[in-house]
């Protein structure tokens, strides 16, 4: 497989820790799948030999959420960190601190290997865990911390979020693809690495998210920016063109145009 191709691989029908394997692989050239797969196994292997079998879901849920938040810390990352590092798993494995998407998806592995049903939610915040049991109840739960989130407490993100007339609906709350997730994520890295000043892998990064969509006109915009970052200017003036042709009304068109006159001018006078 091709570096940035990902077009052969059916995403729905992998588990989501798998798809995120081949998107950092795609990524990071220093990427060692071997050693997440094996930590993250240790840590399912470990979860078994505490957590009784004989107890209910919701009880050997409970128990994780103890045994991960607290007895292992894993948790939101504080003070000075580079946001990239909360994302790729093999960091968060080391550090235990992470962003939503990671220490979710660590956490469902886990629960997984132990028979107990998470699903990840794309909240307009951030992602979710649902628990979802026989009886219909769901049980959402913050992966940052563990914590139970009321249906109140969503309400409230939400209206801070999308303006005080927004209001919970179920469609917010249904379980995501794991497409969904992957690109939820390469969004985050790649809006993570062009910060850091990192733009061949944020490259790689919008790539990889315009491979599910290759015409969004944000998603090409952002790849402008990128090239400008590595002063590929000709490629960077298309793709800024192809935003300024598609979006007309948008905001931020004259803070592009301008961008869009500077790089020009740029190439004009390197030749």
């Amino acid at each position: 497989m091709k570096r940035g191709s990902i077009t052969d691989f059916e995403f729905n029908n992998h588990p989501l820790n798998e798809g995120i394997y081949l998107i950092t692989r795609l990524i990071r050239d220093d990427f060692s799948e071997d050693q997440v797969r094996y930590e993250l196994d240790q840590l399912a292997e470990k979860a078994r030999a505490l957590i009784s079998e004989e107890l209910g879901a919701d009880l050997q849920l409970a128990q994780l959420l103890e045994l991960f938040y607290h007895t292992w810390g894993f948790g939101g990352a504080a003070g000075v960190y580079n946001l990239s590092d909360t994302l790729w798993l093999d960091k968060v494995l080391k550090t235990h601190q992470g962003a939503p998407s990671s220490l979710g998806l660590i956490l469902m592995y886990i629960a997984n290997r132990l028979d107990i049903p998470l699903y990840p939610v794309i909240f307009p915040t951030q992602l979710l865990i649902k628990a979802e049991w026989l009886d219909g109840d769901s049980w959402m739960i913050n992966p940052l911390n563990g914590e139970t989130l009321t249906s109140h407490i969503l309400d409230l993100w939400l209206k801070g979020h999308l303006g005080i007339s927004a209001t919970l609906s179920n469609d917010d709350l249904s379980d995501a693809e794991n497409s969904q997730v992957i690109i939820r994520l390469l969004g985050s890295l790649k809006g993570a690495l062009m910060r850091e000043k990192k733009p061949e892998l944020a490259l790689r990064a919008s790539e990889l998210v315009l491979s599910f969509d290759p015409e969004d006109p944000y998603e090409i915009l952002d790849r402008g920016l990128i090239y400008a970052q590595l002063e590929c200017n000709h490629v960077a003036a298309r793709d800024l063109n192809y935003f300024v042709e598609h979006c007309p009304e948008d905001p931020v068109i004259d803070v592009i145009k301008l961008r869009l006159n500077d790089i020009e001018q740029n190439t004009v006078m390197l030749h």
